[in-house]
């Protein structure tokens, strides 16, 4: 795992889709697929090859077996997992005529949250070059707190990544802003949606987005558009890139794949383990091409099911 492994903490959500029109008269026909944000971004780094190791708090239930296998069957590394005695995260998902998720939680007292000092100090990401967390579990008590500190007590040999996936439905977004300047004293890498962004700094631009997290910290901060690619920003240096052409059948996962796909990219070319001095404008372009070509496989096919390194 050493060299240029990545290690990613946070959630597992288990994904239940709606299915219409496949459930006879007074039932619910619904189809559960795994997912959570730091949980399909470990997915994605490992199959685009990338040693990827994943720290979370897996229920014993049927919904963590669902997780572990896919995780495993991904070639995620799992031995810093922990098998938790409380139940799994739910996310019931409706999509929209746009293949946009529709989402409801179902999330108190689940395992994802309920982190201990002793299980992170357990699980270390020894030797990882980088340390990408975020979303829910980054947020929620009482284990953002002790994430955080895991962050602290990584800088000294990893890059750290956060995207803070914001989810309006479950946290208020009142509660990111609070934490965001301590994420971004912590984060080399912020990565944030359009639609993080509206909600946690509403009526800001991307590019206002980029210069205001570069003040509380962050030295490179990337926005994602949708259908219009990307903005990333290095030290106020910005990058562009367009997104390709894609027929969307849903959006799940499509962020997370971005940042699997920047975070392979990057550590391939050597600018992870650090503070990012060595990265060039150039190179972050190239991360970022490939990071919008890794989300547009994503959203051309159903659910958070990135592509494999042979696919691309």
């Amino acid at each position: 795992m050493a060299g240029r492994s990545i290690t990613v903490v946070g959630e597992c959500v288990a994904d239940a889709f709606v299915e219409p029109g496949a459930a006879r008269p007074g039932e619910l026909a619904l189809r559960v697929l795994p997912g959570g944000g730091p949980a399909n971004t470990a997915v994605a780094l490992a199959r685009l090859g990338t040693p990827t190791r994943f720290l979370g708090r897996i229920s014993g239930d049927p919904f963590g077996e669902l997780f572990r296998a896919h995780l495993a069957g991904s070639g995620v590394e799992l031995s810093g997992a922990v098998r938790a005695a409380e139940p799994s995260t739910l996310a019931l998902a409706a999509l929209d005529g746009d293949g946009h998720a529709d989402y409801s939680f179902h999330a108190e007292g689940t395992a994802d949250w309920q982190w201990t000092e002793r299980e992170l100090a357990a699980a270390r990401a020894d030797g990882s070059v980088c340390v990408h967390t975020g979303s829910l579990a980054l947020v929620r008590e009482p284990g953002g707190p002790r994430i955080e500190d895991l962050l602290a007590g990584v800088r000294a040999g990893a890059t750290v990544s956060i995207d803070p996936n914001v989810r309006p439905l479950l946290v208020e977004p009142e509660a990111y802003r609070r934490r965001l300047p301590r994420w971004c004293e912590l984060a080399d890498l912020l990565r944030l949606s359009a639609d993080d962004l509206a909600l946690l700094l509403p009526d800001t631009t991307p590019e206002q987005g980029c210069d205001h997290f570069h003040r509380a910290g962050a030295r490179l901060v990337v926005i994602t558009l949708a259908e219009h690619g990307a903005l990333a920003s290095l030290d106020g240096r910005r990058v562009r890139v367009p997104a390709p052409p894609t027929p969307v059948v849903d959006t799940v996962g499509a962020g997370d794949s971005f940042t699997a796909g920047l975070l392979h990219s990057l550590a391939e070319q050597g600018f992870l383990g650090g503070r990012l001095d060595a990265l060039t404008v150039e190179g972050l372009e190239r991360a970022c091409a490939f990071a919008v070509r890794v989300a547009a496989r994503t959203v051309a096919v159903a659910g958070a099911n990135p592509p494999w390194a042979g696919e691309l």
